[in-house]
């Protein structure tokens, strides 16, 4: 697997291994900046293509391949 560096994850488009009510495929839709500028990037917001449902995960969650 790449690296992923959390700056660069903003309208990046992933697709789930095992998708739940027809929500397959995701647009990082935003970054969530920490409160300290000091401290590193946590989580992302993925927004769903087909029901445009959205989420808060971890951004290292997009790299487990089991998810």
């Amino acid at each position: 697997m790449n690296p992923i560096n959390p700056k660069k994850l903003l309208l990046t488009k992933w697709t789930a291994v095992k998708p739940v009510a027809k929500q397959k495929h995701f647009l990082v839709s935003r970054v969530i900046q920490p409160e300290l500028p000091t401290d590193p990037i946590e989580r992302v917001e993925i927004e769903s293509v087909f029901s445009k449902a959205v989420q808060e995960i971890a951004w290292r969650e997009l790299q487990d391949d089991s998810l």
